[in-house]
């Protein structure tokens, strides 16, 4: 289909001098101008709400990636707040923990990654130097991730009210096309 509207003139028929058309739509035949006109007012819609709805789900992603790496700064300091606070050792280490386990899986899903000091048994437990080296790179990570992810939200909106922009103009040319008509069928009665 290389155009989605094409007009056809009805051969012989005329209203007061005018040439008359029907149109195919889409793959359609026979519809009249209105079905023509709405299916072109409303195509820019449907363009712009397929991309509103791409941009949502990358939103949706961005959101998902600061939560998660939210929850490895949680761990990490579980780990840190472990650790003996009256040692001044760079290199003391937090306790073994399930969690930070975890945390260091949740960070390699995102390619980032933290030095780990012993794992045994499903637990791990990290250095107080590593540990705050992590804190550090994971934050600013998720900063960096914050910062796009508002950027997008501002994208997202913009293309929301273009698309409900877009709605309401198709709407109102559709039904001014209709009035027309109707005013013009009353007309000639």
């Amino acid at each position: 289909m290389s155009n989605l509207i094409q007009p056809h003139e009805i051969a012989g028929d005329s209203v007061y001098g005018v040439k008359q058309y029907e149109y195919t739509v889409g793959d359609v035949p026979r519809q009249d101008y209105i079905a023509a006109l709405t299916v072109a007012s409303f195509k820019q819609s449907v363009a712009i709400e397929s991309t509103a709805s791409a941009y949502a789900e990358v939103v949706r992603e961005r959101e998902r990636k600061v939560t998660d790496l939210g929850e490895v700064l949680s761990a990490l300091a579980k780990a840190i707040a472990s650790m003996d606070p009256k040692s001044q050792n760079p290199d003391k280490r937090s306790e073994l923990s399930t969690e930070l386990a975890d945390a260091h899986s949740l960070a390699g899903k995102y390619g980032l990654a933290f030095s780990w000091s012993q794992y045994k048994d499903g637990k791990m437990s990290i250095t107080y130097r590593n540990a705050t080296k992590a804190q550090n790179d994971i934050q600013y990570a998720m900063d960096t991730e914050d910062n796009n992810l508002k950027q997008d939200m501002v994208a997202l909106q913009g293309l929301i009210s273009k698309r409900d922009n877009a709605y309401s103009n198709a709407a109102k040319v559709v039904t001014k096309a209709s009035n027309t008509s109707s005013g013009t069928i009353h007309n000639m009665i």
